[in-house]
């Protein structure tokens, strides 16, 4: 199934879920080193599936697993898998899965349960590199804010995790922005960028809660920026803040798709090694037994999630 631009996993799920039953397979437990993390789903329907628990024996098991019980079986609602000894993936970890038959009834639930609780970013510029930062961004574990002080630019079709705002003047969305927000900087206007920059310094002076300032441009744009704010008064003490150029280091392509990417990858750096926010993990919520695959006795443990992120 081709996925429209914009549209992520979880809109697709949910779309499909108003008209076909399904079962979510969850990660609600892990130990050792294993593919993904706890929170991570996906969804099984009778013709396919959407996104992923971490591919390889481990997922082809769960796919099985949850086939069957989508065609009726008895089967187990959570399995603990080895992944060493019993599916030969090098992890050697173990991961707990949870299989919960959902329908057009869980729709409501499910967005507020899967709703990801990522880190926050506020992307000025709704032009062609903004449009493909988006796209990048709505994949990975990011609240997206995107605002523009053009009200048509925003594409149709949003992603669950992207807000869109119109904001004019655009610089006027700066003081409003979530503690702790990543902000980017390429709307269609240089005198637009240097108020949104100005905006974000000032709000970095008063309260310290923006770990990072990025600006679209060259070193010749940033130098000119960098004379027109200190002629504002900001010390160069404030100016090192701003990273300009943006992206990851070692990529010359300027092509917008190329350069979503690069900035993506930094931001994911960025918000590595500050202490924004990670993604929620699992609250309490459903219990279950859990049975080890390829094994006929039951464990003790009986994991309680409610998927959060």
């Amino acid at each position: 199934m081709e996925q429209p631009p914009m549209m992520d996993h979880l809109a697709q799920f949910l779309s499909r879920l108003r008209t076909q039953d399904a079962v979510l397979v969850r990660v609600v437990s892990t130990q050792g080193s294993v593919p993904r993390e706890v929170g991570a789903w996906m969804a099984v329907f009778a013709d396919g599936a959407l996104a992923t628990v971490g591919g390889g024996r481990l997922e082809l098991d769960a796919l099985a697993h949850a086939h069957r019980l989508l065609a009726g079986e008895a089967v187990d609602a959570s399995v603990r898998y080895p992944l060493g000894p019993s599916l030969g993936q090098c992890c050697g970890g173990q991961v707990v899965l949870a299989f919960e038959p959902v329908g057009a009834v869980d729709v409501a639930r499910l967005a507020r349960q899967l709703a990801p609780a990522g880190v926050p970013v506020a992307l000025f510029g709704a032009g062609h590199v903004g449009l493909a930062l988006a796209e990048v961004l709505s994949r990975l574990p990011v609240q997206l804010l995107w605002i523009d002080s053009r009200d048509s630019v925003f594409p149709p079709e949003l992603a669950q995790s992207v807000q869109c705002e119109h904001s004019q003047p655009v610089h006027g969305a700066v003081a409003s922005l979530p503690a702790h927000s990543l902000v980017v900087i390429m709307s269609f206007s240089h005198a637009e960028d240097l108020d949104i920059v100005s905006a974000c310094l000032q709000r970095q002076r008063a309260r310290g809660d923006l770990p990072f300032v990025g600006l679209i441009g060259s070193k010749t744009k940033w130098a000119s920026f960098r004379q027109r704010l200190l002629a504002r008064g900001f010390t160069q003490a404030e100016l090192d803040y701003v990273t300009c150029p943006i992206g990851v280091a070692g990529i010359a392509d300027k092509r917008p798709e190329v350069i979503a990417v690069g900035v993506a990858a930094q931001l994911l750096q960025v918000a590595s090694r500050t202490a924004v926010p990670p993604p929620s993990s699992l609250a309490a919520g459903l219990q279950t037994d859990t049975v080890a695959a390829g094994s006929d006795t039951a464990s003790a443990p009986k994991p309680l999630f409610s998927h959060a992120g």
